[in-house]
């Protein structure tokens, strides 16, 4: 890497591969081992449920694991320590799976520490990688830097469930347990090539940055640290931001199938094919918004804070259309509707990483990785309750009402308005920080003009009309 300041592009798509890595090893816990056991095990679905539970529960810990990384400053050993962890935790959940099989109750005492491995490296190797990249990424790159680091990470989802499937067959759990063993090895190799020199050794970016208070801030105790970062309006309120988004944006994963097997009458094979078209309008939304979010040579089309707006409003509409297609039948254009359901989600959802990366920079110096901590948590912790929330929703509507339809109506209406209330937020959050903004940093032509703060502390980001 060149001794710039700023991440090329180069060092942002080597920094993918550690995406990569994590996405690899960690959707082989809520997708094949997941199916072991409630398949070839034949046990409850709630026991994996309750492991993916403590994963969830776990992302708790991100501000102290982000905050462990201003405090340390050397980030690389973070990142690679978290994904060793992460590679150990989903071996030995593999290994648990087997257990299982003969001695019940210790197989499950093992996974559930190995899901808590997996949770706490995910989550230490996850917010460390982020808080790198807000640090090295040029202000007008961290759009793209984001569109990046997620396509990446669902790549490894791609590419991770491609080669454990051609692996796995025929199947038996000791060969599981060496097929997310190689995995897990391929995911720190990929690491080690991705991470190794980009940090510059941990060395500041610049004598300037060697002798600001960035590099002196850490020392205070962690839950001081966390106080002053939540007394932070655009801290806190963007904290609410992520949760209420994250929470509309995972209900539906768990019924989005099962709605269109029960109304639509479709096959297996016809629901999985309609996520595989929801994933491509995805992937479609975090494109073009990284292509677009690049300064200001779109105009208003180049702002995060646009596509953070605009991609809630785009899934409530979407959801809404599934609502009302519930009600339609099978003339509903349901895989137009699932498409731009997907489109809506992923601009919503490189548009709130972008931000959260160029937040991350606001507010009191050397706090990044608490402040990327606190939104992780927000989004592990929403992922989780969003998840069960929309599983159990349906189940409770059904036993009230004996339409089949309904119970998948509520949710989606109910995601709906609450990607509205996120649009809303994230409203709320460029009248929250537009008055403390430097006059070059707003991308609001009527934002005031106002001095610039004198506490040597305080530092703000310079950031080009593309951001948030």
């Amino acid at each position: 890497m060149s001794a710039s300041k700023h991440l090329d592009w180069f060092g942002t798509f080597r920094l993918g591969l550690v995406q990569i890595a994590i996405g690899g090893i960690a959707v082989l816990m809520d997708s094949t081992i997941n199916r072991v056991m409630v398949v070839e095990l034949g046990m409850a679905a709630i026991l994996p449920g309750l492991l993916m539970g403590i994963y969830y529960a776990v992302q708790l810990a991100r501000p102290r694991l982000g905050y462990g990384s201003d405090v340390g400053g050397r980030r690389t050993v973070l990142i690679v320590g978290g994904i060793l962890v992460l590679a150990l935790g989903a071996t030995g959940a593999a290994a648990a799976t087997l257990l299982m099989a003969s001695h019940l109750k210790l197989g499950i005492a093992a996974a559930a520490v190995a899901f808590t491995m997996v949770g706490i490296g995910s989550g230490a190797a996850g917010t460390t990688l982020l808080v790198l990249a807000a640090k090295k990424a040029a202000p007008h790159r961290r759009g793209p830097t984001a569109s990046i680091l997620w396509i990446m990470m669902i790549l490894g989802f791609v590419l991770s469930s491609i080669i454990a499937g051609n692996l796995l067959d025929p199947f038996s759990l000791e060969r599981l347990v060496w097929v997310v063993a190689l995995i897990s090895a391929g995911g720190v190799v990929l690491t080690l090539l991705g991470i190794w020199g980009v940090e510059r050794d941990g060395l500041p970016d610049s004598a300037e940055d060697a002798d600001s208070d960035d590099h002196k801030a850490p020392q205070q105790p962690f839950f001081e640290a966390l106080r002053e970062v939540w007394a932070e309006p655009v801290a806190r309120i963007f904290t609410v931001f992520v949760f209420v988004s994250m929470l509309a944006y995972s209900a539906q994963d768990l019924i989005l199938e099962p709605f269109a097997a029960k109304v639509f009458a479709m096959t297996v094979g016809e629901t999985t094919k309609l996520t595989a078209q929801e994933k491509s309008g995805a992937l479609m939304g975090m494109i073009l918004v990284g292509l677009l979010c690049r300064g200001d040579r779109f105009g208003r089309l180049s702002s995060l804070r646009f596509w953070c707006v605009v991609g809630c409003l785009m899934s409530a509409t979407a959801l809404s259309g599934l609502a009302v297609g519930g009600a339609v039948g099978t003339a509903w254009p349901l895989k137009l509707n699932i498409f731009l359901l997907g489109l809506g989600n992923g601009a919503f959802a490189i548009a709130a990483v972008g931000s959260m990366m160029n937040y991350a920079s606001e507010g009191r110096a050397a706090r990044e990785g608490v402040r990327m901590g606190i939104w992780g948590a927000a989004q592990g912790v929403a992922m989780g309750v969003g998840k069960f929330s929309g599983a159990a929703g349906v189940d409770a509507t059904g036993l009230a009402s004996s339409a089949t339809a309904l119970p998948y109506q509520t949710v989606f209406v109910t995601e709906a308005v609450l990607f509205v209330t996120a649009a809303i937020i994230a409203l709320r959050l460029a009248a929250v920080r537009t008055p403390s903004a430097e006059p070059e940093a707003s991308d609001d032509p009527a934002a005031p003009t106002g001095g610039r703060t004198q506490t040597k502390t305080v530092k703000r980001s310079t950031l080009p009309a593309g951001s948030v």
